[in-house]
């Protein structure tokens, strides 16, 4: 853990302190805790706090990084013991324990204003528990389809807008002597993104969301239906064979060479992919096709946020904070390609020159009216979640056992409820 205290310059221009006459009227002291611990993010948020700092010449600002893995376990014990004014953490389901403890401030006000409101407004719901918001995005990255570009021209395959097209283009490809999709199955939540896509497609966010938690039972018929569809993709032969061995990135060869087409993954997938050797004239992304003409289109995109615990001493300060990291502007700088290099959530913002993350901003931004889910192990509780993605994987090998994992899962969502 490193601390570092950050104060403003003392001499700071004159044009700066005319534009922020009405900033300098904060003082005291501001603590934020941070678990953006790995260099470019950790370089992102100490030049975020320096920039706040500059803003406000007569604040001073402590700053915290404790390691990722390490503030996993800390959170609840400083929340209670000893609350910073400021907390990185997650969206959705990851942010219920601390709401449902009284530890997070309501911060519905702040998304009462129309900067806030208007130019955030695809990750409201993530941020949304009983009606009120606890909390800011910062930062977002798009899943959906990556895929082999050169191999669908060579095939003559458009991308898919729709269900029949998404299997038609894959009997192509198994014709041709391909698989449709590489998935490493072995650390099982790639099969969680499966269930993600085809649940949110087949039934829609809103019933995907009281699935996750544990509002609908998993014997539910609309459930089975997400997993006939999932079936049918499986008795094609769409996925490679023994994935269940397979990480996820001892998959991505299976793409690079062209024994598969297509990858479900996050924008994370991306950078490796370009490493092994594929070039943006082979790589291309779409968002994964419509399968119930009915439900409005909803993405995973995984949000990360910051909060105000409800034992803050400085809120004034905090507020004034979370303003500043959700600005068009801010968000621009920070999730560029020499940043986070990943999504910033204001529509106002601009994105970095990368084909990836422009198609990912253009959806997300305008194209994913269903809402944003979190992804299943953030949007389910962890033990449900570790329950349900073994069945999930278990479904993807053997699916003729889909009543035992059915069974199964249900037993859990009543013991875990």
């Amino acid at each position: 853990m490193l601390r570092t205290t950050l104060t403003a310059a003392a001499a700071l221009s004159l044009a700066a302190g005319a534009v922020h006459a009405q900033d300098s009227e904060l003082s005291g002291t501001l603590t934020i805790f941070s678990d953006m611990s790995n260099p470019a993010p950790r370089a992102v948020m100490e030049d975020m706090a320096a920039r706040f700092g500059e803003m406000h010449p007569d604040l001073e600002i402590e700053l915290t990084i404790i390691d990722r893995e390490a503030y996993k376990t800390q959170i609840r014990n400083f929340l209670t013991a000893n609350p910073p004014d400021v907390a990185n953490w997650y969206a959705a389901n990851r942010m219920a324990p601390y709401v449902d403890a009284g530890l997070f401030e309501d911060v519905s006000d702040l998304w009462a204003e129309p900067e806030i409101a208007d130019n955030l407004a695809s990750t409201k719901g993530a941020l949304t528990l009983d009606g009120k918001q606890w909390g800011v995005p910062y930062t977002y990255y798009q899943w959906g389809v990556y895929y082999r570009e050169d191999i669908y021209e060579e095939l003559g395959l458009e991308e898919p807008q729709d269900w029949e097209t998404f299997k038609s283009n894959c009997q192509t490809m198994l014709d041709s002597g391909m698989k449709c999709f590489t998935i490493g199955t072995k650390f099982l939540w790639t099969a969680a993104g499966w269930f993600d896509y085809l649940n949110m497609r087949t039934n829609g966010y809103d019933f995907h969301m009281q699935l996750t938690q544990g509002e609908v039972e998993w014997t539910d018929e609309r459930v089975r239906q997400t997993f006939a569809n999932w079936r049918e993709l499986i008795d094609m032969g769409a996925f490679i064979d023994n994935h269940q061995s397979y990480s996820w990135q001892e998959a991505l060869p299976f793409m690079v060479n062209g024994e598969a087409a297509a990858y479900l993954m996050g924008n994370f997938a991306v950078a490796p992919m370009r490493e092994a050797g594929l070039s943006d004239d082979q790589l291309d992304f779409y968002q994964f096709p419509a399968i119930n003409p009915d439900v409005e289109l909803a993405e995973d995109a995984p949000t990360d946020t910051f909060h105000i615990p409800s034992g803050a001493e400085n809120k004034e300060a905090a507020r004034e904070f979370l303003r500043f990291v959700v600005s068009a502007e801010n968000q621009t700088q920070i999730n560029s390609g020499d940043g986070l290099g990943q999504l910033p959530v204001n529509s106002q913002s601009s994105v970095d020159d990368d084909e990836m993350l422009n198609q990912g901003f253009e959806m997300l931004s305008s194209n994913a009216p269903g809402g944003i889910a979190q992804f299943f192990d953030r949007d389910a509780p962890a033990e449900m979640a570790s329950v349900a993605m073994e069945g999930f994987q278990e479904f993807m090998v053997f699916p003729d056992n889909l009543e035992d994992i059915l069974g199964r899962l249900e037993q859990a969502r009543q013991r875990i409820y």
